[in-house]
């Protein structure tokens, strides 16, 4: 009897590691992936443009190749690179994330820049239609290659700042939360892409078929409120991606033993801020955006004239912007 209770205090003991290591590994992943919050509301303001135009029946099979791409993209392929470079080169982490960080810089400053001169982007879009046709299953094709291009680069950049964020050494809890955030982040991304490309369906059926007048002015709000919600979004998520890459060109430049931009803005904001805290955040905040918009700004040209023909030229180039 009394090996049978030592035996159970073994389990438990055993059980109560275990519960406290999928808690640490759950905890981990969520740090981690507040880490990578700009990223990931670029992501899910970015998708849904993919399926604009397209029949409201095509638009969730349409997101559901978009993620199913996407989580094998994190998994089978993001995540082991993750794991061996934290492992074999964790010095080209932070050159890695700078990369990454000048791509969302650039990425936030071409959309400013569009909305700065709507003419040229319409015509620029206008030729991209004409030049992918009027077949709609050709379109479709098209349009999921470039939403999974364009996941993919998002993906190693979420995937890489989740790395960089986790606090552990071991493999095992690192291989365990950065497929956490993946999963986590996919279905977050895409289940909120998911309801709002089919908000506008639903707000129509309310309107026409609500049984109350109350059920009918709520879908007319919804249907009328989607588009001023999807620019909103747009605005967010560009704000976002201006703010964690300009952030993380600074941190990086501090990681590689620059740390005078970092002091200084550090110094503005704590005195901008004093004792509060949302203040102090608020202003570092927006001067790493700042950064990051010019950054962005001088790195368009780079890439449209520079690194976007040789990328078309050896046959890599994706969408140059959202």
């Amino acid at each position: 009897m009394s090996g049978l209770l030592a035996l159970l205090d073994d389990v438990a003991a055993i059980a109560k590691v275990a519960a406290a290591s999928v808690d640490d590994v759950i905890g981990q992943a969520a740090k981690a992936g507040a880490k990578a919050a700009g990223a990931v509301i670029d992501d899910a303001a970015v998708t849904p443009k993919y399926v604009h135009g397209f029949e409201a029946k095509r638009e969730i099979p349409i997101v559901w190749k978009i993620a199913r791409a996407s989580i094998f993209n994190k998994l089978i392929i993001l995540l082991p690179v993750a794991l061996l470079l934290s492992a074999f080169a964790p010095w080209l982490i932070p050159p890695l994330l700078m990369l990454g960080g000048a791509y969302l810089c650039f990425e936030g400053a071409e959309k400013v820049y569009h909305w700065l001169s709507p003419a040229h982007h319409d015509v620029e879009e206008a030729a991209a239609v004409k030049a992918a046709g009027v077949d709609s299953a050709h379109l479709e094709e098209q349009k999921v290659k470039g939403a999974i291009k364009t996941d993919f680069i998002l993906s190693a950049e979420i995937m890489t700042i989740a790395l960089a964020a986790l606090e552990t050494d071991n493999i095992w809890f690192r291989a365990g939360a950065l497929a956490v955030v993946a999963v986590g982040i996919t279905v977050l991304v895409y289940g909120a892409v998911a309801i709002i490309v089919k908000a506008d369906d639903l707000g129509l059926h309310m309107a026409a078929k609500g049984r109350l007048g109350a059920t009918q002015k709520i879908g007319e709000l919804i249907v009328r409120g989607m588009p001023g919600f999807l620019r909103g979004l747009t605005i967010v998520g560009t704000a976002a991606m201006l703010w964690v890459g300009g952030s993380i060109i600074v941190h990086g430049l501090a990681e590689m033993g620059w740390h005078g931009p970092e002091h200084w803005i550090e110094g503005i904001a704590h005195s901008a801020g004093g004792e509060n805290g949302a203040i102090e955040w608020s202003v570092k905040a927006a001067i790493d955006g700042v950064l990051g918009l010019l950054l962005g700004m001088i790195l368009i040209p780079i890439v449209t004239y520079a690194i976007a023909p040789v990328m078309r030229a050896v046959g890599l180039a994706g969408e140059a912007g959202h």
